[in-house]
């Protein structure tokens, strides 16, 4: 298992931050081919997973709140749907590791950025190569005769 980096923090990992009590399964009928069985078998799962009512630290929330995606309501639920297996145990699987990839994007910190200027020689640089660039293109132009 490869270490992380030296400035990375130590996060608990996700599924200890999930607890079962927050997140709420339902068996629904599955859309799409699969002949009559599709019609008398709830194998696809609704997850429900509200923000507020979570176990989660509080900047997750605000930045789970602050995500503008139509899997989150108003109302600030979580809403997924798993349909992709034929047995309801994967689709519950599936549909709490969708979960888990939702919260770790917002889990991960963006590096600030730290505004940077060019150094004097490395202007005068850019520049001169743009004057012989300039002009190798004048001298392309049609020979005179």
């Amino acid at each position: 298992m490869a270490a992380a980096g030296a400035g990375a923090a130590r996060r608990p990992p996700l599924s200890a931050l999930i607890a079962p009590g927050d997140v709420e399964m339902t068996a629904i009928r599955a859309q799409g081919p699969g002949g009559q069985n599709v019609n008398k078998v709830s194998n696809a799962v609704h997850l429900r997973f509200d923000i507020g009512k979570s176990a989660l630290p509080e900047h997750y929330k605000e930045r789970l709140l602050a995500l503008h995606s139509t899997r989150i309501t108003k109302d600030g639920v979580v809403i997924l749907k798993a349909q992709q297996f034929r047995s309801l145990e994967k689709n519950k699987e599936d549909a709490l590791r969708r979960l888990e990839l939702l919260i770790e994007s917002v889990a991960q910190v963006a590096a600030e950025r730290k505004p940077t200027k060019p150094s004097r020689s490395a202007q005068k640089k850019r520049l001169a190569r743009k004057t012989l660039h300039g002009l190798q293109k004048s001298l392309r132009g049609k020979v005179q005769a």
